[in-house]
């Protein structure tokens, strides 16, 4: 595989890059791994102690360019194949700030290290056969998880959940496949002599059939959920001007980013922010107020919030006294001031009563957030075991409809050479996810995505 600039992903050459964000900080870390790469960082690292150093010791010195010293920092050396990418590698922890980790970045090229590909050490752990592509794809989720639960979800797949499910499915498949082919392997006399009315027109282990079907669909409907972890919902909060909008969006928030006063009309635009609600990533959105103007500014911050509620998983709808929207399956109706005046009694929409001003009813609203949220996903359906990726969902719902049109096939009796080919697709679809059975195009699609230094 060649990158856009000519450079191989498949190499052995040293590598190294940043595996922290440059910037103010304390420490940054520089990962360099690669053939030969302990004798190069010797280069330029005194004392030169670090050739003879076991793996997983950590050395303490400077790195230095030519008699100039760089920076004081630790070494940590790992030995092939006792490391992530399977390959001798190293990784310096030198003083943060923009200025430091680049001289000492640079420093490691003119020794001659080249810089990492996007995803680059992880692919080279996938080839030495650290991890499989679920594990691989895990360690981006990680890094890009937005809340605790994300998190959890993306280490679990780490630790090998996922590819445990994965092979286990696909032993019950081998096994169907295995008692299909062997009859294939008879002449039909043999067939009919052995057992006419079992073979004919039927798939042996069809229980074993069916259950790999069952737990392929639980897969691909666990998607639902983990999308939502991983990508958020969008909450809108809309309603008529000066109905409390920002001052939700805010009490929400838990800090002040809209601006709040009793002229209608004071949100022009939309302004939006990340909040946690029950572990689910939320993007929330305080939108201009909803009414007839002839203010340009303002008209056409009116159409951008009615282009949000459009796009909404849900709608605050805030009310006041004169004005009641249409009812509709995305609307969470809010009455936002219950601390100043109460809901009509005869209010046929039941708002929720919240005040942002001393907090009543808000813990009740986020509950609310967060069932609406988890009944779109049918949360309630419990999944130990989940796919983390869109590339994981497409090829476990290919495997489900090779196992759908099989099983239907051995339905209407049709002949086992009509049936087999399907269930090997449904197996290659399962070798695909793990990695298993991979091509150059794809691979190098996903590492592409990878942060450089992962």
């Amino acid at each position: 595989m060649t990158s856009d600039n000519g450079i191989s992903y498949g190499d052995d050459s040293p590598i190294a890059a940043f595996s922290t964000a440059v910037g103010n900080g304390a420490l940054s870390l520089i990962r360099c791994s690669g053939k030969g790469s302990i004798e190069l960082i010797s280069s330029v690292f005194t004392p030169q102690k670090i050739k003879e150093a076991s793996g997983n010791t950590i050395i303490h010195g400077w790195i230095i360019n030519g008699g100039e010293k760089i920076d004081e920092v630790l070494v940590s050396v790992f030995r092939s194949p006792k490391s992530y990418t399977g390959e001798d590698s190293v990784d310096i922890s030198c003083h943060g700030g923009f200025t430091t980790g680049r001289a000492v970045l640079n420093t490691l090229k003119s020794a001659g290290f080249r810089d990492a590909l996007p995803g680059e050490f992880t692919f080279r752990a996938f080839m030495n056969g650290k991890l499989d592509l679920t594990k691989s794809e895990s360690v981006m989720e990680l890094v890009s998880a937005k809340t605790e639960a994300g998190r959890r979800h993306a280490l679990t797949r780490l630790s090998g959940s996922l590819l445990e499910e994965i092979n286990e499915i696909k032993k019950l498949l081998v096994k169907v496949l295995v008692g299909a082919e062997i009859y294939l392997d008879y002449s039909e006399d043999e067939i009919s002599a052995a057992n006419d009315e079992e073979i004919s027109g039927r798939l042996p282990e069809k229980e074993s059939a069916l259950l790999v079907l069952e737990r392929l669909r639980k897969l691909s409907a666990s998607w639902k959920l983990e999308r939502l972890y991983q990508e958020g919902a969008t909450v809108v909060i809309a309603g008529s001007p000066n109905t409390g909008k920002s001052s939700l969006f805010n009490c929400l928030l838990k800090e002040d980013r809209s601006i709040v006063a009793e002229t209608p009309g004071t949100t022009r635009d939309w302004i939006e922010a990340w909040i946690s609600i029950k572990g689910i990533p939320v993007r929330l959105v305080d939108t201009a107020g909803l009414r007839e103007t002839g203010d340009t500014a303002e008209k056409i911050g009116i159409e951008r919030s009615r282009s949000l509620i459009d796009e909404a998983d849900l709608v605050l709808y805030l009310l006041n006294g004169d004005c009641y929207p249409q009812n509709s399956v995305k609307n969470l109706f809010v009455w936002s001031k219950s601390d100043i005046t109460p809901p009509p009694p005869d209010n046929k929409l039941n708002p929720v009563c919240v005040s942002a001003k001393t907090g009543e009813g808000i813990p009740e609203l986020v509950e609310l957030i967060s069932g609406v949220i988890s009944r779109q996903v049918q949360q309630n359906t419990y999944v130990s075991v989940s796919v983390g990726t869109e590339r994981q969902k497409k090829l476990v719902d290919a495997a489900c409809s090779y196992m759908e049109e099989a099983l239907a096939l051995s339905d209407n009796e049709q002949p086992l050479d009509l049936i087999a080919p399907l269930l090997r697709e449904a197996v290659n679809a399962l070798g695909e996810i793990t990695g298993e059975i991979s091509t150059s195009d794809i691979l190098e699609e996903m590492f592409s995505r990878f942060c450089v230094g992962k």
